[in-house]
């Protein structure tokens, strides 16, 4: 039985029949196996979706979860949403941040799961009662009017707002759930599941409060986290320069990807750089709900052809995948198709990357002037930065095969540019390249949605020269790295149940975390228990892609990767050997207990941790 912690409420919308339906959460899942957030979606994902169902089809679900710690004084809870990705067609979780996770909570919803898909466009208003709404007036519209329409229908400016721009509406595989204006739900293609079923938006606003087993311990633990928190180097840089401080490391390491990866460290990154946007570029610090850091940095572009234009950001990922990655050297062109990507509800990592893609293939002869719809896509050129962006969202020209991935885009122009496309099971890859990071190599190769940075991050160890455990290990070697992604991954995958956020979990760690959990539910679980429940939704979600038929050969990176070396810099003539990741490969799934020829985890791994119902 709840004790603290939880709504209490599971809300799930037919689209299709109209039907509302308010379950109790406690009859949805075990709390201590699963807790909340990416567990409970894991687990729904899981029980609810045939395999092979298409992303697209009404029958694949679109859930918002919440975590028994969001909408408290825990600093960095979030929420995250799940489906199954279209652009990869594996399980996609994509968190954010922002106020909307909180406000389920204090309307009483735990999770809100949408189901069918609606005839006509609409969008849920969540207050007092459930309505659907009509939405024909929105669609068409961008997020930022969307956001502003709602407020104005409804005389409240203190609805929350989850919601699709043109990019979701039109199905771009990459387009993201935009929530609070200027938050994304940012990988994977959410927003184009949410507009395959004609819904365009969800406002809510609660009026309830959460109420907490232990409130008098909870708050002292969460006030000695804050102050861990304010306490810290690296956070107190990051509240200062948010992500955009990564830009200079990142490129002096080698890591900052350069003109589609073909090298990873940038000759003008200074321009780029966290103290020039502090000094020409932002005006306000911004922060999500109950979060001391105030990482969120808000610009105002205040001269040249994109004065007026207004971000939150610019963050490191954009600033690389669209500004490096595409060889842009001004923050004032990257910030201005951030806003648009913001503005049409489009990933920036991906539609970075797949620019990127397409100026080498534009430069290297295999799209030409015809192609690309007129525009010249040289590496460098802004108007093609923005004009791509623009023709993505719309699906117009070159944008309606770019709106597919990278993936698709290069298989339907052959073997030489699927050996530049730079994605891992479809998904684009982040902004670091790791032939400076052999760790980060295999942590992008097993991650579960395909390319990803956030679900494992050795490349600190690696910089460092020493493990977790203090061992003196090889930047470029790839001893140690599976033991490392491993416990990475499985910490990481249990502050997801939780939904915190990435930014501070590292600070807060796994102490403080269990202590605000049962302070909060009154669960009582152990510190020894929360690595295990990582491990436990680690090895569903395995299973999941298992099931969609992902197996050890997907466990892989791009060719470029594993073929071609860093030109220059401190890892020049660094590669991945395929032989290299195989290797990192066999002591991973020996570390996981998974089948070393198919990485199909073993039964008695499911039988040990709990999973007996996901044994094929």
């Amino acid at each position: 039985m709840f004790r603290g912690g939880y709504a209490g409420t599971i809300l799930e919308v037919d689209l299709a029949t109209r039907k509302i339906r308010k379950t109790s959460s406690e009859n949805f899942f075990d709390v201590k196996k699963f807790v909340g957030g990416k567990g409970l979606g894991a687990l729904l994902l899981w029980k609810y979706l045939e395999p092979g169902t298409d992303p697209f089809a009404p029958e694949n679900p679109l859930m918002f979860l919440t975590g028994p710690l969001t909408g408290t004084l825990c600093p960095g809870s979030r929420m995250c949403i799940i489906t199954k990705s279209p652009l990869t067609g594996t399980f996609c979780d994509s968190h954010v941040g922002g106020h909307f996770g909180a406000e389920m909570k204090y309307a009483g919803y735990d999770a809100i799961i949408i189901y069918g898909r609606s005839e006509n466009p609409v969008y849920l208003l969540i207050k007092e009662e459930v309505e659907i709404r009509d939405a024909s007036d929105l669609w068409g519209s961008s997020v930022f009017e969307t956001e502003a329409k709602i407020r104005s229908w409804n005389d409240d400016t203190g609805l929350r707002v989850a919601s699709i721009g043109q990019a979701g509406e039109n199905r771009v595989r990459f387009a993201c759930i935009c929530v609070d204006r200027y938050r994304q739900a940012g990988r994977g293609g959410t927003g184009a599941v949410m507009g395959s079923k004609n819904l365009k938006a969800i406002a809510v606003k609660g009026s309830g409060q959460i109420r907490l087993h232990n409130a008098e311990s909870f708050i002292k633990i969460a006030a000695e986290t804050r102050s861990a928190l304010l306490r810290n180097e690296t956070i107190r840089a990051r509240k200062r320069w948010g992500t955009a401080r990564t830009v200079i490391f990142a490129s002096d390491q080698d890591l900052i990807p350069t003109r589609n990866f073909q090298e990873a460290t940038f000759e003008n990154a200074d321009s780029l750089s966290a103290e020039t946007l502090e000094k020409k570029f932002w005006v306000k610090h911004k922060a999500c709900h109950s979060c001391p850091v105030n990482c969120g940095k808000l610009g105002i572009i205040k001269s040249g052809a994109y004065a007026g234009a207004i971000v939150e950001g610019v963050e490191y990922e954009t600033l690389a995948l669209m500004g490096t990655n595409c060889a842009i050297e001004s923050y004032e062109v990257i910030a201005y198709a951030n806003m648009l990507c913001d503005n049409y509800g489009l990933d920036t990592i991906s539609t970075g990357n797949t620019i990127a893609f397409v100026m080498e293939c534009y430069e290297k002869g295999m799209i030409n002037k015809q192609d690309t719809d007129g525009l010249e896509c040289h590496f460098g050129n802004p108007e093609a930065l923005v004009k791509l962006v623009e023709k993505i969202a719309f699906r117009q020209g070159i944008g309606n095969e770019m709106a597919e991935g990278v993936r698709r885009y290069a298989k339907s122009l052959g073997e030489k540019a699927e050996k530049i496309a730079i994605q891992i099971k479809g998904l684009e890859t982040p902004g670091y390249d790791p032939r400076s990071s052999p760790g980060l190599g295999l942590a992008y190769a097993t991650a579960d949605r395909g390319g990803c940075h956030t679900r494992a991050w050795p490349t600190s160890y690696e910089i460092a020269g020493r493990a977790a455990d203090g061992t003196v290990i090889d930047r470029f070697s790839t001893e140690k790295r599976a033991e490392i992604v491993k416990a990475q991954q499985d910490y990481g995958a249990a502050v997801d149940c939780l939904v915190g956020c990435w930014f501070v979990r590292g600070v807060i760690g796994k102490r403080r975390y269990v202590e605000m959990l049962n302070a909060a539910t009154g669960m009582e679980m152990t510190v020894e228990e929360f690595i295990p429940l990582g491990e436990r939704v680690w090895n569903l979600v395995r299973m999941f892609n298992v099931r969609e038929g992902f197996t050890r050969e997907e466990d892989t990176l791009p060719w470029r990767f594993l073929n071609e070396s860093l030109p220059s810099g401190i890892a020049q003539a660094q590669r991945l050997t395929r032989k290299q990741l195989e290797t990192m490969l066999d002591e991973y799934y020996r570390l996981r207990g998974w089948h070393n020829d198919t990485g199909v985890p073993t039964v008695e791994k499911l039988k040990e941790l709990g999973l007996e119902f996901a044994i094929l």
